[in-house]
C-alpha cells in the first residue's frame, strides 16, 4: 500500500506563542494509506532515513473512517523523527498526524519556556485534534477519538492526554525527587533559568497551570516509548485513576532514562498497563530514526548503537506493538 504524506502549519488561537508576537503554532506533518496508484518519490536527503511516500495524494478510501494515531516527539526533537513509526503505522491504515511542539522542537528556535512548560505539548495535541484544516487537506474521513504515541518527553505528553497530572516539574526546586541533572542537553542550565523566569508573566501563567488536568477523554490509548525521567513527578494518585490502556516500552541500556527506574515506576503506578524493556543493548536514542551517513557525522551520540544492534530491527518490533495495540483499543 502507498503511504501519503502531507504537512502543514494550523494555529492554536487559544493561546500566543512565547515571544507574544502571534498564535501559538501547531506544525503538523501526517502519513496515510493513499490510493493505490499514487506514485512515492524518495523525500530530501536529511539526518535520518525517510521511506518514500506520495506527498499530497488522496487519501485510499475506506468504507469506514480511518483511525488515527497522534504522534509527540522527544526534547528538542522533530515530528519527522517518529517517521520510522508513522510510516509503518500508516501502512497498516491508520492515519499518524505528528506535530512540532512549539519551544521545544529543533524546527525553530530553543526556548526554556518551551522546555520547561511540557503541560502545553498536550495541549498542542488537543488543539491539533479540535482543527479542521488538517482534516481538509487529507481528504477521506478520519476519526474524532484518537490513539497517542510519544517517545521521551512525548511519552510525558502521551500520559497527560490520558489523565495523568504533575505534582511537580522535574526541574522545580521543591520536587523531592531530585533530578540528577540541572538541565537536557539542549540547555544544561535549565534550572538556573527558572527564578528569573517566573518574573515574565506568560511564562508564570503557564507554570501555575501546571497540576492542570490536560486528559482528553477523545484519546483512547497510550503507547509510551523511553519515558523520560519527567514521568517521576506525575501524581501518583492520578496514575491510579487512569482507566485507558497504557502500554510502556524501554531499552535495557538507556542511560538518558533508565528503563528500571522510568518504565517501570510508571507501570507499578497504573491500574491498566504492559511493559517490555527490550534486551540487546537498547538505548534511549535507539528509538530515534535510523541515520544517513550525514546524521551518523553530525551526532554520532545520537545516532550509534551498540555493536551487533540493528536499529531498524528495534523499529519494527514496536511498531508491530504498536499497530496490534491500537488495533484493539475501544
Amino acid at each position: 500500500m502507498p503511504v501519503g504524506f502531507a504537512q502543514g502549519l494550523s494555529f492554536d488561537r487559544k493561546r500566543a506563542n512565547w515571544s507574544r508576537t502571534s498564535h501559538r503554532p501547531l506544525a503538523w506533518c501526517a502519513w496515510y494509506p493513499a490510493d493505490d496508484d499514487a506514485v512515492e518519490i524518495a523525500p530530501s536527503p536529511s539526518w535520518f532515513k525517510q521511506k518514500p511516500v506520495a506527498p499530497n495524494a488522496p487519501v485510499k478510501r475506506s468504507t469506514d473512517p480511518r483511525p488515527l494515531v497522534l504522534l509527540s516527539h522527544g526534547s528538542g526533537g522533530l515530528a519527522i523523527g517518529l517517521e520510522w513509526l508513522g510510516h509503518r503505522l500508516a501502512q497498516s491504515g491508520f492515519v499518524a498526524l505528528g506535530i512540532d511542539h512549539h519551544g521545544h522542537t529543533g524546527s525553530e528556535p530553543y526556548r526554556a519556556e518551551g522546555f520547561l512548560c511540557l503541560w502545553e505539548r498536550a495541549t498542542d495535541l488537543t488543539a491539533l485534534l479540535d482543527a479542521n484544516d488538517w482534516r481538509e487537506v487529507l481528504g477521506g474521513t478520519v476519526e474524532d477519538h484518537a490513539c497517542v504515541a510519544g517517545f521521551s518527553a512525548g511519552a510525558y505528553t502521551a500520559m497527560l492526554l490520558v489523565g495523568a497530572r504533575v505534582a511537580y516539574s522535574q526541574f522545580e526546586p521543591d520536587n523531592p525527587q531530585k533530578s540528577p541533572i540541572r538541565g537536557p542537553r539542549e540547555f544544561p542550565d535549565l534550572v538556573d533559568r527558572i527564578p528569573s523566569l517566573l518574573q515574565d508573566e506568560m511564562f508564570l501563567e503557564s507554570w501555575n497551570r501546571r497540576r492542570d488536568s490536560f486528559k482528553d477523554d477523545r484519546l483512547k490509548a497510550a503507547l509510551a516509548i523511553a519515558p523520560g525521567r519527567s514521568v517521576l513527578g506525575f501524581a501518583r494518585e492520578s496514575l491510579e485513576e487512569i482507566t485507558a490502556p497504557v502500554q510502556i516500552v524501554g531499552g535495557d541500556a538507556d542511560i538518558i532514562a533508565p528503563a528500571r527506574e522510568c518504565c517501570t515506576w510508571l507501570h507499578e503506578n497504573l491500574r491498566s498497563s504492559s511493559l517490555e524493556i527490550m534486551g540487546g543493548g537498547v538505548g534511549h536514542y535507539t528509538f530515534l530514526p535510523e541515520p544517513t551517513s550525514q546524521g551518523l557525522k553530525a551526532a554520532p551520540a545520537v545516532f550509534t548503537d551498540i555493536a551487533g544492534l540493528v536499529r531498524e530491527n528495534v523499529h519494527n518490533h514496536v511498531a508491530q506493538m504498536a499497530i496490534a495495540f491500537f488495533s484493539t483499543a475501544k
